[in-house]
């Protein structure tokens, strides 16, 4: 077991209902709410009057920036930032998935020093301070709810890339699940595929009994709920086991004992997001194959103890068919084909995954390592 540190100051309002309090959260840090969200899906379903209506119940002032797309761009944070600044806002509230909370992360800490978006993804600034954050979730999948963690992607740059640092912690995140319900198919297996990406990737730095069993009970859950959910949406016992696992897949916990997690598989997946505006949970599908398949014979007993855990299998050539198995009946795709990217794109891919430096923390990736990940992706 390696040295850690554990810590996590968001506080969590989990159930049917908590968003009627988010207005009297909100007052305790400011007057003026930049009101964040995406495109349109949130108005459509009524969770905006019902978030709007509970932070003008407590006496606010709001200023919305709509817009963000599925794969945020640091050019939209920075026009939240110009206008928040503008504005003289106090206080976040973001109102979506994880593009949205992501977004209004990395707003958070770009307001107050008047920092660049991609400055900041990039490490170029180094913000000291953050404006408060609370977010509402309304899609259960990246975990950012209760993280440090945020993803942005530059065209421009022609990157996406992650961070993580303390000042992008929420102060509140509040979790409906209700308002999961209108989530399509497609994007309630993909947010699956995400959570147990999360879980995954916790699990290759080394062997940590206790914490090695939280990973595995987090991916047997999402695959025990994940059939019912898909066939009964507005199902709130399916939808909230979902959204806690989604939670606790990336709050911490499974990274007990370890240094990190590896992120190798995340880093290939926002390429294919860059370049061809692939669904995060669609690449991961089918990233997270191919991985196993070039990995096998460097952690066998890892891949091997993983399947032990999860399917009762027990070598690594099982366990990564028992996912591929999962990620096709769930309709998830698993290789580039599903979802109309040939061969012909094979020399484009790579040469974006070794500009882009692809790789993992415990497992490295060299440029021949993402060469064969390509070609088993095909």
């Amino acid at each position: 077991m390696k040295n850690f540190e554990a810590y996590n100051p968001v506080h969590l309002h989990f159930g049917k209902g908590v968003v009627e309090d988010l207005g009297t959260v909100t007052a305790e840090y400011g007057q003026h709410v930049l009101l964040v969200c995406g495109r349109g899906s949130v108005k459509k379903y009524g969770y905006y009057d019902q978030v709007r209506d509970s932070l003008q119940k407590a006496g606010l002032r709001i200023t919305e920036f709509g817009g963000i797309r599925p794969n945020p761009l640091a050019a939209d944070v920075d026009k939240a930032v110009e206008l928040a600044r503008r504005e003289k806002v106090e206080v976040i509230v973001a109102l979506g998935g994880g593009s949205v909370i992501d977004s209004a992360k990395v707003m958070s800490v770009c307001i107050p020093e008047n920092l660049k978006a991609w400055d900041v993804m990039t490490m170029k600034a180094r913000p000291s301070a953050a404006l408060p954050l609370i977010d509402v979730l309304t899609v259960a999948a990246t975990g950012t709810e209760m993280n440090a963690a945020a993803v942005l992607q530059d065209p421009v740059a022609g990157m996406k890339k992650g961070l993580k640092i303390p000042l992008f912690y929420p102060k509140h995140s509040f979790l409906d699940p209700t308002y999961t319900f209108t989530v399509n198919r497609e994007y309630t297996a993909y947010g699956i595929v995400d959570l147990i990406a999360h879980a995954l990737e916790a699990f290759f730095d080394g062997e940590v009994a206790l914490t090695d069993r939280f990973v595995g009970e987090i991916i047997r859950d999402a695959m025990h709920w994940a059939p019912l959910v898909l066939e009964e949406p507005d199902n709130y016992e399916y939808r909230a086991n979902i959204m806690l696992d989604a939670t606790f897949a990336l709050n911490g916990v499974t990274m007990y004992g370890r240094a990190g997690g590896d992120w190798g598989v995340h880093a290939i997946g926002h390429v294919l997001s860059l370049l061809y505006d692939v669904p995060h949970g669609a690449s991961l599908s089918i990233v997270y194959p191919a991985w196993m398949k070039l990995m096998k014979k460097r952690i066998p007993e890892r891949i091997a103890r993983l399947g032990e855990m999860v399917f009762g299998v027990s070598n690594p050539d099982k366990t990564i068919e028992e996912f591929i198995k999962f990620f096709v009946f769930i309709k998830s795709p698993v290789y580039l084909a599903d979802i109309g990217i040939d061969n012909a794109r094979k020399a484009e891919i790579l040469d974006r995954l070794i500009r882009n430096g692809a790789s993992g923390m415990a497992h490295p990736l060299s440029p021949d390592d993402l060469e064969r990940i390509v070609s088993y992706m095909m």
